[in-house]
């Protein structure tokens, strides 16, 4: 099979075709680790750790945790150009915990 560009495969795609790709695509960003995350807009460990202002090592080990504090969750996702919330879904609905917004 010959190598196309993502743009010719979309023009080929029905209208509902395309919609269920774009949903697909939304569902895996919605769980991706914080390396894929910084590789998906474009950034190494070195770019990242020094807007951060940490070493590359320091970065890795942070990407690699599956613990951390909110306040570094959220240097983070704002150095990648994110805003970071918290929710709780819970059996009634979901509820975003507005506790550990920043404050300014």
């Amino acid at each position: 099979m010959k190598h196309q560009s993502f743009r010719k495969l979309r023009a080929r795609m029905t209208p509902r075709q395309r919609v269920r790709a774009e949903a697909r695509a939304k569902e895996m960003m919605a769980e991706m680790l914080l390396a894929e995350i910084r590789r998906s807009v474009g950034l190494t460990q070195q770019d990242l750790a020094r807007s951060l202002g940490v070493t590359q090592p320091s970065l890795s080990k942070l990407e690699k945790q599956d613990d951390m504090h909110i306040s570094t969750l959220r240097r983070l996702v704002e150095a990648l150009g994110g805003r970071l919330e918290v929710v709780a879904h819970l059996p009634k609905g979901d509820i975003r915990i507005s506790q550990f917004a920043q404050t300014i």
